[in-house]
């Protein structure tokens, strides 16, 4: 008989809110800014404002279906139930590409800084240095990151302010008070909308952290009540910071042109604050990204040990964990040699590889929303076509249309997964003769 694990509801709606911004990462608006002002042309505001108008919309449905299915599991228990098993076992698999990758992108974020601040080292030997240290930590457990998740938070919140107040001194001391409102971070002349538009895809990696807090519904208080709620207000702050930090970097150093895209705000740090800003900076960054990489690295282990207890994939090899340390070694192995293909990636690329499957994953939680609204679900029904069926589909056409524009090898390498994603459901399920294994999320 298997045991039924319940997590204790010790949460309230601001730890869910905190651990959400925490997971976020405040300072990735830096590690991305070089990326997505090239590809926006120095529209990087309006791009994060795009970005965050197909969040929040989606932000509303995670809400609602949090309210309906206050469980773990996230889009995949919310495709599965509503929709179907097949569905559900889809959308796990696109969400199994952002967690399998994201270490990838964090450790190559963190080594472009780093070579940028040390153009003598190679930068394999960062990327290596990251991945051997981050795996070997998370074997061995990474209690202590949990402890100290806040306290980093705040001290990036500290750091971004000042790079802020910074970045507004050298912008009034340019052009004068005056100089602080403008639209050119918005609307820059003779830049396309279509370029604001690709950047939002690759900004819309800045918040990937919102959907991830509810995998906490089992551990938090009034679920029902607090997680809509939580989710919401990630969303908006998280908004508010990113287009406002795009917004005042963007001012500060216009265009899209950087000595070294992949480290650019390092650049932009320097020239606002000199050398002792510009150091803090870095190992501010560094830090973040480093705890950040733990925090991900440690999630895609227990995501493909969860799949492999239940049969998903082979139980042998990813349903294992070290008699000593209790740990999934070999997943964690596994991660962080997937993580050498940051050698051969930049951050466009890998970002947009990323928000591949996050769009469609957010896409499938707009169309769950939909799709009980139109059986009458009752919980859902009563919200009305406004949030039953405006917004939801709102949201998954905008998560759609940020998909459509991402990088095109980010593209073909997502389709790639889907049709791996595809046969290997349809060998589990005896090609569809059977339902697929369901993964239960226990902590």
């Amino acid at each position: 008989m298997t045991q039924t694990i319940k997590l204790d509801r010790a949460l309230g709606l601001w730890s869910v809110v905190l651990f959400g911004l925490a997971y976020m990462t405040p300072m990735i608006v830096f590690g991305t800014f070089g990326a997505l002002a090239s590809a926006s042309q120095g529209t990087t505001a309006m791009a994060y404002f795009i970005a965050a108008l197909a969040i929040f919309l989606t932000a509303a449905s995670y809400g609602i279906m949090a309210k309906v299915y206050p469980v773990a599991g996230s889009a995949y228990s919310y495709a599965r139930r509503s929709l179907n098993p097949a569905a559900g076992f889809l959308v796990g698999w696109a969400v199994l590409l952002d967690y399998f990758f994201l270490p990838m992108v964090v450790w190559l974020i963190g080594a472009a800084y780093l070579m940028a601040a040390f153009p003598a080292l190679p930068a394999w030997l960062w990327i290596v240095g990251f991945i051997v240290l981050t795996t070997a930590v998370n074997v061995i457990g990474i209690a202590f990151a949990n402890r100290v998740n806040v306290v980093l938070m705040l001290v990036q919140l500290s750091v971004l302010l000042v790079f802020l107040a910074l970045a507004a001194r050298y912008v009034v001391a340019l052009n004068g008070v005056g100089g602080l409102a403008s639209v050119r971070p918005f609307f820059e002349p003779g830049v396309p909308f279509g370029a604001s538009v690709a950047g939002a895809a690759i900004a819309a990696y800045s918040f990937l952290g919102f959907d991830a807090v509810s995998t906490l519904t089992e551990e938090t208080r009034e679920p029902t009540r607090t997680m809509p709620k939580a989710i919401m207000i990630i969303a908006v702050i998280g908004g508010l910071i990113f287009t406002g930090s795009a917004y005042m970097t963007q001012l500060a150093h216009p265009g899209g042109e950087f000595a070294a895209v992949d480290s650019a705000a390092s650049e932009i740090a320097l020239m606002i604050g000199g050398d002792l800003f510009v150091t803090v900076f870095l190992a501010t960054l560094v830090v973040a990204q480093f705890t950040s990489g733990l925090a991900a690295q440690a999630s895609v282990g227990r995501l493909l040990f969860a799949m492999g207890r239940d049969g998903v994939l082979p139980a042998g090899i990813f349903g294992q964990l070290h008699e000593k340390w209790r740990t999934p070694v070999l997943n964690l192995v596994f991660v962080g040699i997937v993580g050498l293909l940051a050698l051969t990636l930049d951050v466009t690329t890998s970002t947009s590889f990323i928000n591949f499957g996050a769009f469609l994953a957010f896409t499938a939680v707009n169309v769950s929303v939909i799709t009980l609204y139109l059986k009458g679900n009752a919980i859902v029904r009563p919200l009305g076509p406004i949030l039953g069926l405006v917004v939801p589909a709102a949201g998954a056409l905008c998560d759609l249309f940020l998909l459509w524009n991402l990088d095109g090898h980010a593209k073909l390498l997502g389709v790639i997964w889907l049709v791996i994603g595809v046969g290997y459901l349809a060998y589990l399920t005896r090609f569809f003769q059977m339902a697929p294994p369901e993964v239960e999320f226990q902590e």
